[in-house]
């Protein structure tokens, strides 16, 4: 991939060349990502694998040279659809990306190759997904979107004092009840059953069972699973993250039965035990759009919302996308995919979700 015409600019700091990442330099790209403080778990090559195996996207990963030394990195995934549009999005199928640089010229040098690349496909927009303010200098997309972390404590009561009282009196109903079981690394069919449910009553398609499965090929041990096994059997699962000092618990969901129980507040407390005891304390309770009840829930636990900084250049469309729920178009939709029996929402979610990104 290396002739592919790429860009160069000069800076003070010497000439940076841009150019899709080569299968020589994927060597670099990991230790730059091991090493940048604003590199995050999606920019790993691992999930370009899982996301170019489970779903079949190209994922053309740029990355920035000065010389010999890797310098910036931005994946990217072009996702074109019949439903949700064409576009470029950094990282695809998931909630932070974008572009991560040693410094401001290396950080323009990719989103110019980003624009060039873009133009070429002929995409409606670009969107970069990034944690922090103005890598790229585009159009900042509405401040919808927040994330929530807080580093941990080694001790378990402190992190047991610092939940607000209403929802330490949920979990403490949860730690009591001896029915109630966590199983780590279980069943990947237990997992998925319940993800899809939850994700169908949310009115919401879920992405193919190929893709859940690549995570956990490609990622190894930093991708975990995890269930609350109920008086009837499993009742919530959830699929977590690790990424240097950072634990993500990521997909999660729960059955109707889960909530009498609050066994979605004891799969969420044991996986803050495993990021302590795995040195992994940043605990990043994930992304949530404002006005929702996976916001509301975050808040309960005393999180802080801290904004998402999402930006985009817009190449053939004239208008910022705004494929979320909260948007009014598709409420319908939404409302529709609630009532569907399962089976069929399994049936056809996975073709409607991987047009998403």
């Amino acid at each position: 991939m290396n002739d592919v015409p790429h860009l160069e600019r000069a800076s003070q700091s010497g000439t940076v060349a841009v150019r899709p990442l080569a299968p020589s330099e994927e060597g670099a790209w990991e230790a730059f990502v091991d090493s940048a403080r604003d590199a995050t778990f999606f920019h790993r090559l691992a999930w370009r694998r899982a996301v170019e195996r489970g779903l079949g996207h190209p994922c053309p990963y740029l990355a920035a040279w000065r010389g010999p030394r890797l310098v910036g990195v931005l994946p990217l995934c072009h996702v074109k659809s019949k439903l949700f549009g064409n576009a470029l999005l950094s990282a695809g199928f998931a909630v932070y990306g974008g572009i991560v640089a040693e410094d401001q010229a290396v950080a323009r040098a990719l989103a110019d190759e980003a624009a060039r690349m873009g133009r070429a496909l002929g995409v409606d927009y670009i969107e970069l997904r990034q944690m922090t303010r103005g890598a790229a200098g585009w159009q900042p997309k509405p401040d919808l979107y927040v994330t929530f972390s807080r580093a941990l404590s080694p001790s378990a009561d402190a992190n047991l004092k610092a939940i607000p009282r209403k929802k330490r009196a949920d979990l403490r109903k949860a730690l009591d009840d001896k029915r109630l079981r966590v199983e780590v690394n279980g069943a990947f069919e237990v997992f998925y059953r319940i993800y899809s449910e939850s994700l169908r009553n949310l009115g919401t398609p879920v992405l193919p069972k190929s893709f859940y499965r690549a995570i956990l090929a490609e990622c190894g041990q930093a991708a975990e699973l995890s269930c609350v096994h109920g008086p009837d059997g499993p009742v919530a699962a959830l699929m977590t993250f690790y990424f240097k000092d950072r634990t993500m618990p990521y997909y999660g969901g729960a059955t109707p039965a889960a909530r009498p129980l609050h066994a979605y507040d004891l799969l969420y407390w044991r996986a803050m035990e495993r990021a302590v005891a795995k040195n992994a304390p940043i605990f990043d309770f994930g992304r949530s759009k404002r006005g929702t009840g996976s916001y509301d829930y975050k808040t309960y636990w005393g999180f802080e919302p801290e904004p998402l900084h999402y930006e985009c250049q817009l190449v053939a469309q004239q208008e910022m996308p705004e494929i979320n729920p909260l948007n009014p178009k598709y409420r319908l939709m939404i409302a529709t995919w609630q009532r569907l029996p399962l089976a069929v929402a399994n049936a056809i979610g996975p073709w409607v979700a991987r047009q998403l990104g």
